[in-house]
């Protein structure tokens, strides 16, 4: 690294240039709202959190970091990984932390999931973004 985003699909999905080549990224640990997919409506923050993302990593250098815990790919053939941005701040925790994301595990617990599951509960007490009083309903 650093690899260059070339799209931010959304808030948890990602296209990297590795070497040459777009390879989509599925970030572990989190979801975020859906805005793409066409047989489903927009999600409350939705949009939102793909704008949150879109200004965090448009055009951004990022680093990759794997967890052998979750495999290289899902099922859907995307890479599976963490996105750390040049500020050393981890993207998949800030977008929890910010509420801009839930917490997720797939299947298997993931290397971060306590810290994670941490900054959510942070984030739902503090009522930040999605969080927020009267914010989608709540």
């Amino acid at each position: 690294g650093p690899y260059q985003v070339v799209k931010v699909v959304d808030g948890d999905t990602i296209d990297l240039d590795i070497n040459g080549k777009t390879e989509r990224f599925r970030l572990i640990g989190i979801n975020t709202p859906e805005v793409v997919d066409p047989s489903k409506p927009v999600e409350c923050f939705g949009r939102e959190a793909s704008d949150k993302a879109k200004e965090l990593l448009s055009n951004k250098g990022v680093y990759i970091e794997r967890d052998s815990s979750q495999g290289d790919k899902d099922k859907y053939g995307r890479n599976l990984a963490y996105i750390d941005l040049d500020t050393g701040e981890m993207f998949n925790k800030s977008m929890i932390e910010q509420g801009y994301a839930y917490e997720y595990t797939y299947e298997i617990p993931y290397l971060y999931q306590n810290e994670f599951k941490n900054a959510q509960n942070e984030a739902v007490q503090n009522k930040r973004g999605l969080w927020g009083d009267g914010v989608c309903n709540r």
